[in-house]
Formats: structure tokens, C-alpha cells, sequence
């Protein structure tokens, strides 16, 4: 665990704060890859409850 000293020397074991960033826009690959990606969690997704209603 890391500690922070203040300038008067005590010790102050708050979180230290990340860097900020600013976000980029996703790529059109990535894009597709997210696309793709949320086809086949929906195909899985209604194959599972179609065999719970299918064995039910």
C-alpha cells in the first residue's frame, strides 16, 4: 500500500489520483468488432432462454 507525505510530513494514505485522459472515439474496426461482439451475446443469449423453455 503506498502513502502520501504531506509537505509538513505526515503521512496521509488517501488514494493516490491516475492520470486523466480523454477518451478517443472507437475506429470503424472497433466499431465492427463491437457490433459483432453484441450479435452474438443476443445469439447466445436466445439460445439459452429457448432451451430453458424448450426443457421447461
Amino acid at each position: 500500500m503506498s502513502y502520501i507525505t504531506e509537505e509538513r510530513g505526515i503521512l496521509n494514505n488517501f488514494a493516490k489520483e491516475p492520470k486523466i485522459y480523454f477518451a478517443e472515439y472507437p475506429t470503424q474496426q472497433q466499431q465492427r468488432s463491437y457490433l459483432f461482439q453484441g450479435v452474438a451475446a443476443l445469439a447466445l443469449l436466445s439460445a439459452v432462454i429457448l432451451t430453458a423453455f424448450a426443457v421447461g
